[in-house]
């Protein structure tokens, strides 16, 4: 028996393909890894209690865990050992407002997943959470040798130890100094001599874009993606449904 196809039976296949092309649409993007455990991370290598402490007080630990899952460009986290904060002034952090540590938090952490051959070669000052405009709240960093890498605040310089993680969307690396910014911990001579104009034909520019929010950066919308390719799935089936129908007719 030859099939039949309805104008009413065309329209509902129309309708039926219509709706599932926007289910596909909206339908969110898988995650691109799993949870990140950075509490785990810290405690595992035994000597950030202080790192931990102050990543809770200011909340910046629940932030950093909520936006890996949204940052396409990942994190790199400087973790200073609690014998690198014990080595600070005394009084040094309880002198600092609430804003003033979610500052020097946010100074430790950079935008962008960096491995530790990308710091070799970054092009400097690197952005990092705290950055409010461009040239201010900047690191810096030099190779040393194959594979060390120094990290310059302007107020204080250290190496980079072994990573304790180093997997995307999270690098994490032991510093034993606390990353002092100058904004905060400079003398005024020496801000002064940082917001000197450079010489006439030197480079010096940030690694990554200026970032709207903290963590976030410019990047394709997957959920965009998603409801182009689900559109045209669905406009494909309905052409297709509708030569067969139409063959069926006549």
């Amino acid at each position: 028996m030859a099939s039949t196809c309805t104008p009413s039976t065309l329209i509902l296949l129309t309708l039926t393909t219509f709706l599932i092309a926007q289910a596909q649409a909206q339908a969110p993007a898988p995650s691109p890894s799993g949870a990140v455990n950075l509490t785990a991370i810290l405690e595992k290598g035994g000597q950030y209690t202080t790192l931990m402490k102050l990543l809770k007080d200011t909340q910046q630990l629940t932030q950093i865990e909520s936006q890996l899952k949204s940052n396409s460009q990942g994190f790199t986290l400087f973790a200073p050992t609690d014998n690198a904060f014990q080595s600070l002034k005394p009084g040094a952090l309880n002198k600092l407002s609430d804003d003033q540590k979610v500052k020097l938090i946010l100074f430790h952490v950079t935008p962008k997943y960096y491995t530790i051959s990308d710091l070799l070669t970054v092009s400097n000052p690197v952005r990092t959470q705290a950055t409010e405009k461009e040239g201010t709240w900047g690191l810096n960093f030099t190779g040393q040798g194959g594979n060390q890498v120094n990290i310059s605040t302007g107020v204080v310089q250290t190496q980079l130890n072994n990573p304790l993680r180093e997997k995307f969307p999270l690098a994490v690396y032991q510093v034993d100094k606390v990353l002092l910014p100058l904004e905060l911990f400079g003398t005024t001579k020496t801000r002064a001599s940082s917001a000197a104009p450079s010489p006439k034909g030197s480079k010096s520019t940030p690694e990554i874009p200026s970032v709207g929010k903290a963590g976030s950066a410019p990047s394709d919308s997957p959920k965009d993606t998603n409801a182009a390719n689900g559109m045209n799935v669905g406009f494909g089936l309905v052409l297709g449904l509708g030569f067969i129908c139409m063959g069926a007719l006549s």
